[in-house]
C-alpha cells in the first residue's frame, strides 16, 4: 500500500457523502482507491428516530499500519472511531472534527444497532498524487 506524496498533488476534490446506516456494523461505506488519499474533515451522526436512542459503530479497516517517517507496529488492524456509542433520539453527535487520513485500500465501515435510525455524514477531500 503506497502512501501518496501530498507535495506532488495533481488534484484535490472536496466532497461530502451521507448514509442511512443499517443494522449491520460491518457494512462497507467507503474504500479508498489506488493512488488516492482521503482527508476526512468532519464526520457527524444524527439520530432521526424521534423516540429512541441508537448506537453507532464506525471504524477503519486498514490493510497495514505503516509510516514512512516513524516506527509503527505494523499489521492489519481495525481502528475504531466510535464503537457502540449511544446517540440520543433527535440528537446529532460529532464523531470527527479534526482531520484524519485514509490511505489507498483503507475501508471505512460502520453501522448502527437499529436500521434506519442513524444518518452518518462526512465531508472530505480526495487527494490524487
Amino acid at each position: 500500500m503506497a502512501n501518496p506524496n501530498i507535495v506532488a498533488v495533481t488534484d484535490i476534490k472536496g466532497e461530502s457523502v451521507g448514509w442511512n446506516l443499517t443494522a449491520t456494523t460491518t457494512t462497507t461505506l467507503m474504500t479508498v482507491s489506488s493512488n488516492k488519499l482521503i482527508k476526512i474533515n468532519r464526520m457527524t451522526v444524527a439520530n432521526v428516530d424521534g423516540s429512541s436512542a441508537a448506537d453507532v459503530t464506525v471504524y477503519i479497516d486498514t490493510g497495514a499500519q505503516t509510516s514512512s517517517g516513524a516506527t509503527v507496529a505494523s499489521g492489519a488492524a481495525d481502528v475504531y472511531l466510535a464503537k457502540t456509542v449511544s446517540v440520543p433520539a433527535d440528537a446529532t453527535l460529532v464523531l470527527v472534527d479534526t482531520p484524519i487520513y485514509l490511505r489507498e485500500t483503507d475501508v471505512l465501515k460502520g453501522g448502527a444497532n437499529a436500521a434506519s435510525d442513524l444518518d452518518l455524514f462526512i465531508s472530505f477531500e480526495v487527494i490524487t498524487a
